[in-house]
């Protein structure tokens, strides 16, 4: 951890530093990443004023806090930026169960060479010749089933609502739809 404590219009203190660290040093446990800290301890009359700012893991939590005690101050501080903290992995916590609607490429490929002239002819790799977004909403299997049936397409791209995972279904030669769901090995 990296600690920076500034002090304007107070005399520097040791013991101020150190019960700083020890309260910053406290919140370094909630976080996997390592965290820079820049605090400011100022006194203008009668206020005392504890402004914390800490960087870690990609975001930033500022707090600011005003009381009659520099220690209080720091306390109250580093109580906020605590909270806010567990707010925040709380919110990510949540997120991760969610399921997702992922946006989806559909590539439609030239035909073979022989059928559309001398310029395609020549070319022996397949190219792209239409590229059309689509937006997988998640929806269970039956859901999907349904839509295709109401619809003259060949297939239906989905997220699978249980798995969280993108899936394909599409309608076979005998009337009956087949199901393409992914998995790694």
């Amino acid at each position: 951890m990296q600690l920076s404590v500034t002090f304007r219009h107070v005399e520097p203190s040791d013991t101020l530093k150190t019960y700083a660290r020890g309260k910053l040093e406290k919140i370094q446990r909630l976080l996997d990443a390592p965290l820079t800290a820049a605090v400011v301890l100022s006194v203008e009359k009668f206020r005392h004023v504890a402004d914390v700012t800490l960087n870690a893991d990609g975001f930033t939590v500022h707090s600011n806090e005003v009381t009659g005690d520099l220690y209080s101050a720091i306390d109250l501080s580093t109580d906020k930026i605590e909270r806010q903290i567990k707010r925040r992995r709380e919110k990510i916590r949540n997120r991760k169960g969610r399921p997702h609607a992922y946006r989806i490429d559909v590539v439609q490929l030239a035909p073979p060479s022989g059928e559309l002239g001398s310029e395609a002819a020549s070319e022996t790799e397949p190219r792209i010749l239409e590229t059309n977004r689509l937006v997988a909403a998640p929806m269970d299997v039956d859901e999907a089933a349904r839509r295709l049936a109401e619809s003259e397409e060949a297939f239906f791209v989905f997220t699978n609502a249980r798995t969280d995972t993108i899936n394909v279904i599409y309608r076979r030669g005998d009337g009956h739809f087949g199901l393409f769901e992914p998995y790694s090995s």
